[in-house]
């Protein structure tokens, strides 16, 4: 304990001075998955709620127009699995599959995986709350059979079923609330985050490329520096204090 004491001290004085470049190579890239791109650029046909990342994107065009349809090429996945999903519950859902597949902004929380149809996935992306909360409202009156979305279906038809003895019931059965919902369907994919939509601390699913571009940027630099541990030009000394401390616990033997 004195040791950490010891060490905290010469933070205090070392701090003012300290920077580290910020981390780059996961910015601006696409996963090792599916139906990605190699690398992200412009799709000037990327199809209606795609139509967003057209200016530079890690999906095709005919990737964005599969995944607007029931059942698609992409996955086989049935939205349909407890009768009829409602409309407003399935724009969500396309809303989604284009965020995963075009955009080249969810670097910082790729995941290597051992899976025969990816080698990457993402994992905690902080979503804003509000994506989230309008979300789970739309689909709360829709029909599911799982919480978890990812694992467990029935196959054997050639799309997703209920497996036996799974009962179909209300969204707001198996998630009761929105974080339940958005952190379990897709295996934590999703981490629902505190902050709001614009902070720059979270990641939109929905976005006006016309009022300021792609939000998702700014936020994904943020947590890029934030995993170097690098901090903006003329920050303040408490603010490098912070992320200096946090490296400092995350690494001592006293914790």
């Amino acid at each position: 304990m004195v040791r950490l004491t010891t060490q905290l001290l010469l933070l205090v004085l070392v701090a003012p001075r300290w920077s580290t470049p910020a981390r780059t190579d996961v910015l601006n890239i696409c996963m090792d998955a599916k139906h990605h791109k190699e690398k992200p650029g412009p799709e000037d046909k990327l199809h209606d709620q795609c139509s967003p990342w057209k200016k530079n994107a890690c999906c095709s065009s005919n990737t964005s127009l599969e995944a607007h349809k029931d059942i698609s090429y992409l996955y086989r996945f049935n939205w349909d699995h407890c009768g009829k999903m409602s409309p407003e519950c399935k724009r969500h859902f396309i809303q989604d599959t284009c965020f995963y597949e075009c955009s080249p902004n969810l670097g910082p929380w790729i995941q290597q995986v051992d899976q025969s149809w990816r080698k990457e996935r993402i994992l905690d992306v902080p979503l804003c709350k509000e994506d989230c909360q309008v979300w789970w409202e739309d689909c709360r009156t829709s029909y599911t059979c799982k919480t978890n979305w990812h694992k467990g279906w029935n196959w054997t038809s050639g799309f997703n079923q209920c497996p036996s003895k799974a009962a179909c019931h209300r969204f707001d059965f198996y998630f009761p609330t929105p974080a339940a919902m958005c952190n379990e369907i897709w295996s934590h994919s999703y981490k629902v985050s505190n902050y709001s939509r614009g902070s720059g601390r979270c990641m939109q699913l929905w976005f006006d490329p016309h009022q300021g571009g792609n939000p998702n940027e700014k936020v994904a630099k943020f947590y890029a520096d934030a995993m170097s541990g690098a901090v903006p030009s003329g920050a303040p000394a408490f603010l490098i204090f912070q992320v200096l401390l946090v490296r400092l616990l995350s690494s001592s033997s006293v914790f």
